[in-house]
């Protein structure tokens, strides 16, 4: 999997090897290390005993900063390089042997090209560092789902991370199927320049490298790299599916839990909606993953799901015990966060946790911080904790077996042109509705914020592969079902004329899943439009809410102007995919077009 080079340098490093791992796994770190020359090796074993020590390590360098002890205990502040706080899409490739397989939404290098960029950059970048060897395991153990992946990084802040964030030791390496069996990634923190940072992703060869950046979206290898970009290789050629999608259960009054996966592009809104704290009384919802679903089609025609993950990496601005009370209490121990401000106490910050700012703030560079200027924490200030400690974590969400999936949900940020609920007349239709999200960008992401951009099931980052493979792949799914999941639009954040939203969201978002369910069930009224079927007056449960009725019909409403604008450029954004985009993708906008008069 790497260049074999002098193993001089490695085999002169002092190792620490507390995990038997398979011949090839040993191998392949040993030549990471070659390339790397760190000046010594530690395999991790994924204990307590290891995690306290990574966190004693940065403590003593200064990576971390302890946070106050009786009121946040066990938690601590890191702070980024200014120019490494978000993924750098422009600087993210996908390395296969023909462009095309790559397709024109992903950047494309040749996969030589591509390992003598980096080889240049990680040669000798360890130097005087220690090489963290992590194997890891992405979805519960005994799943048959469940991947391996095995990463070497020069940074204790991502060997940290990837103990809260993936399942990591033994149990990883115990649940290797064949001696080659996992996805091996390279990190190195080099010096975190932009000029010299790369995030590549080989598919065809179960390889990543990554050089230059300690962003958790670029240097945690386990989350989008592998889980998203490598997975979504894999799931194609294994017949599933690597979705960018949380995984909620919601409880009706009388105890049913049906359990749905929604699609939403990073900062959102998907991790308020995984921890949903519901405002109708006797209704609840139970989270399984905040971001990332792999989901398959059982023996009996069923599509099921697994949180692959063991932690989130949740976006801290705006997360408050209004929005989400569940994340404010489950970050309250055991937490690492990132680029937030520090309270004069000792307490972590940012926008939105309180309503007004606290005096003497220290901002997220670790500078005196005034009101009026810049944010107190970055837009992207993140916090990393276990699942476990969620209050609404759902006690099956370990389940090996997945939970079983009846309704799918492809949300996006727009002010304008989407309603706040839709659903699609059928399978092809809801993946035709997928492939048509847009989004307004947010802080997640290195560029302007606000811009509308094409983010298709929001996977536009996230895709290993074509995207127009990658809808085949979707509608190739559909027949395999006996009971195909509904499919819905969402969208909580159009405004009125007067820039105000017109409805309320989080809590009472539960409205709108509840009459998800009560479509699933059969028992929901709706109304057909030209895109899919709209809540009839009244379907919505809208009791004892302050939402007027002329605010919900225009939070609804489908304006044919606008969207037949909104069709003629997404007409032009299927074009680059020529032929190959699916022949029911472009009918179902011709015949969507064709609704609306056009």
């Amino acid at each position: 999997m790497l260049a074999r080079l002098s193993l001089t340098a490695a085999r002169a490093a002092a190792t620490i090897a507390p995990v038997s791992a398979t011949s090839v796994a040993e191998q392949w770190v040993e030549d990471a290390a070659g390339l790397t020359q760190p000046s010594r090796v530690v395999w991790c074993d994924g204990s307590k005993a290891e995690y306290a020590a990574l966190i004693e390590t940065m403590l003593r360098d200064g990576t971390l900063l302890p946070l106050n002890s009786r009121t946040y205990p066990n938690c601590y502040l890191h702070r980024s390089h200014p120019q490494d706080v978000a993924r750098t899409e422009q600087l993210t490739f996908i390395c296969t042997r023909e462009r095309d397989d790559a397709g024109p939404t992903n950047n494309w290098m040749s996969p030589a090209e591509a390992k003598a960029k980096a080889g240049a950059l990680v040669r000798g970048s360890m130097r005087d560092r220690t090489m963290y060897a992590i194997p890891y395991l992405m979805g519960p153990a005994g799943s048959p789902m469940s991947r391996t992946g095995l990463m070497v990084t020069d940074s204790a802040y991502v060997a940290a991370s990837m103990h809260l964030m993936t399942r990591v030791g033994h149990v990883a390496i115990q649940r290797m199927r064949s001696d080659d069996d996992f996805i091996a990634g390279l990190h190195s923190l080099g010096d975190l320049s932009p000029d010299r940072r790369l995030i590549l992703h080989f598919p065809e060869e179960k390889l990543i490298w990554s050089v230059g950046s300690g962003y958790g979206g670029n240097a945690l290898l386990g989350k989008k790299c592998h889980a998203l970009r490598i997975a979504s290789w894999q799931a194609r050629q294994e017949g599933w599916l690597a979705e960018h999608m949380l995984i909620i259960g919601v409880e009706d009054p009388e105890g049913r839990v049906t359990y749905l996966a929604a699609a939403m592009p990073s900062a959102s809104g998907k991790t308020n909606l995984a921890m949903v704290v519901s405002q109708l009384p006797g209704w609840r919802a139970w989270t399984v993953g905040d971001d990332i679903a792999w989901m398959w089609v059982d023996a009996q025609g069923q599509l099921r799901a697994i949180n692959p993950e063991r932690g989130f990496f949740g976006v801290a601005p705006n997360t408050s015990p209004k929005t989400n009370p569940n994340a404010t209490a489950m970050v309250r121990a055991n937490t690492i966060f990132t680029n937030v401000a520090l309270t004069p106490s000792g307490e972590p910050w940012w926008e939105g946790l309180t309503p007004e700012p606290p005096a003497g703030l220290v901002d997220w560079q670790g500078k005196p911080w005034q009101p009026g200027g810049a944010p107190a924490a970055h837009p992207n200030s993140r916090f990393t904790v276990l699942c476990q400690q969620c209050p609404s974590i759902a006690p099956n969400w370990e389940d090996p077996q997945g939970v079983p999936i009846s309704g799918l949900i492809f949300g996006s940020r727009r002010s304008a042109v989407i309603p706040l609920v839709f659903e699609a007349f059928d399978w092809s239709h809801g993946v035709f509705l997928g492939s048509a999200m847009s989004t307004e960008t947010t802080a997640a992401i290195t560029g302007k914020v606000g811009v509308v951009r094409r983010d298709p099931m929001a996977m536009i980052p996230f895709c290993g592969y074509n995207m127009a493979d990658y809808f085949a792949h979707w509608l190739a799914t559909g027949p395999r079902l006996a009971k195909p999941p509904r499919i819905f639009r969402v969208n909580w954040f159009r405004r009125d004329a007067d820039g105000q939203f017109l409805w309320p969201g989080y809590g009472e978002n539960m409205r709108v899943l509840k009459w998800m369910i009560e479509r699933i069930r059969g028992t929901a009224r709706a109304e057909e439009t030209p895109i899919g079927w709209v809540p009839a007056p009244g379907a919505l449960d809208v009791s004892d809410l302050d939402v007027t009725p002329a605010r919900l019909r225009q939070a609804l409403t489908c304006d044919p102007g606008e969207w037949l604008e909104a069709l003629g450029e997404l007409g032009e954004f299927y074009k680059q995919f020529g032929g190959r985009l699916p022949a029911p993708i472009a009918e179902t906008l011709a015949r969507t077009q064709r609704r609306f008069g056009g």
